[in-house]
């Protein structure tokens, strides 16, 4: 007898224009009812992979009030199945026997599907975006992420495309903030990895002392499960983490048409951070790339990635965005010339008139605040807050920190001395002297960058954003 297809609530067509106008994260329940990758729980995956090593990391169970970046864990080659056994404390695991279970968590993060899986290319068809309105998207575009109790990701917001996230086994708790609350998440570069800015602040555990603009944040918290599947907006940041003993997601990051802008800003940013943390400096002996960049490129070609981003951005012309018909369109999935989706995700403001189908199978999620998602009100970032959002351990943010250039000074009135008599004075009391990181903070800001891209491409894009 040949098996049932489950009735979804939503088809493609609909699934695609619901996810063109959503403003906010939100959940589809039922969508994924029949998808062979629901098989995929770490035990599984284990068979599938069998002898084959790929790289876990690993971070200290300890609470603190700062985030653990990528930079300070620990990495190790190990196998699933050794995984599996460190995580029911046995015997023959591998590189984790240094690494209790009891004290340590251990995240396969980012690993792409195509990659795992080059040999079993089948697989690929198990994941079927193709059921959200993505016409041949699975696993190909997809990635894996296989972790522990406590495994987490350093809070974020993505400067490419949007987010789909399918729980596979386990459950993952999201605490997401909207874009408008950037500055009081206290964006920063450092480390360095393309498309991602992190933020200062330990979400769960801040120092209010260090970051008193996150006390106005505004958290939206969803504990996400298996066979549901979460859609993070555009610059949304998150913070996730494991909250099951073994925890498995897949997702997929769908490209918007503003990711030609956005590639603009990430090789300005690049050029910046590198140029200046390649500098010989006593304060640039740190960590500062992530180790998920491969390497550190020459500023010359950073300056030839920048002149590609500009070029391909001038190519291709300013595309304005059009929503599909209403409802729920019969045509297949709309593209544009190089083959992105044209999804909401540029601030575009849905008209009053659009009512989502929120309901059993699509759940908006919620400010802990209890605050509606269709009222949240925008943040309005006064004029020079753009560098305040990035002050350093110990500022007040006052003026002297920002410094004045008073009549008839210059800055080679300041010598060696001078700074050291500066430090010596500030050894532990007051302000902190202001270090790379410090400016860089400022230099490659969010607001700033964009501000820069927009010059860019009005002088050579031959455009205006």
């Amino acid at each position: 007898m040949a098996a049932v297809t489950p009735i979804k609530p939503f088809s493609p067509e609909e699934t695609r224009w619901i996810l063109e106008h959503l403003q906010h994260p939100s959940v589809f329940l039922n969508m994924t009812q029949g998808w062979p990758v629901l098989h995929w729980t770490a035990q599984h995956l284990s068979g599938c992979l069998q002898d084959r090593l790929i790289r876990f990391r690993l971070g200290r169970k300890e609470a603190t009030n700062a985030p653990l970046f990528e930079t300070q864990c620990s990495y190790i080659e190990a196998t699933v199945t050794q995984f599996l056994r460190w995580t029911q404390h046995q015997t023959d695991v591998g590189s984790f026997s240094e690494y209790p279970c009891s004290e340590y968590w251990a995240y396969a993060d980012y690993k792409y599907i195509t990659t795992l899986f080059h040999d079993q290319p089948s697989m690929f068809e198990d994941v079927k975006w193709s059921e959200f309105g993505f016409e041949g998207r699975n696993g190909k575009e997809s990635t894996l992420w296989i972790g522990s109790e406590g495994a987490n990701t350093p809070c974020h917001l993505d400067t490419y495309g949007c987010n789909l996230v399918l729980q596979v086994q386990g459950r993952k708790r999201w605490h997401l903030f909207p874009p408008e609350d950037t500055a009081k998440l206290y964006p920063t570069r450092i480390p360095y990895e393309e498309s991602s800015v992190f933020s200062q602040v330990h979400v769960l555990h801040p120092d209010l002392r260090k970051f008193p603009q996150f006390q106005g944040a505004r958290a939206h918290t969803v504990t996400l499960e298996p066979g549901q599947v979460l859609y993070v907006p555009r610059h949304w940041w998150h913070y996730v983490e494991s909250i099951d003993p073994i925890t498995v997601s897949v997702n997929s990051w769908i490209e918007l048409e503003v990711d030609d802008a956005a590639r603009v800003s990430e090789a300005v940013t690049r050029t910046v951070v590198c140029a200046m943390k390649s500098a010989l400096s006593d304060d640039n002996a740190d960590t500062w790339l992530n180790p998920t960049e491969e390497e550190k490129l020459s500023h010359e070609e950073n300056m030839q990635y920048l002149n590609l981003a500009v070029s391909a951005q001038r190519k291709r012309g300013l595309f304005h965005r059009k929503p599909s018909p209403d409802p729920r369109a019969t045509q297949p999935a709309k593209r544009d010339s190089c083959g992105r989706l044209k999804l909401r995700g540029d601030g575009v403001k849905v008209p009053a008139s659009v009512r989502l189908p929120f309901g059993q199978h699509l759940i908006p999620v919620k400010c802990q605040e209890d605050e509606p998602e269709e009222t949240v009100p925008e943040e309005t970032v006064p004029e020079d807050s753009s560098c305040d959002a990035a002050v350093s351990p110990g500022e007040d943010g006052s003026a002297g920190a920002k410094g004045k250039h008073t009549c008839g000074a210059d800055l080679t009135q300041f010598s060696s001395c001078n700074l050291a008599t500066e430090r010596g004075n500030n050894q532990g009391s007051g302000p902190s002297l202001i270090t790379t990181n410090d400016l860089l903070d400022c230099l490659v800001h969010p607001d700033i960058i964009s501000r820069v891209t927009e010059l860019l491409l009005e002088r050579h894009g031959g455009g205006h954003l």
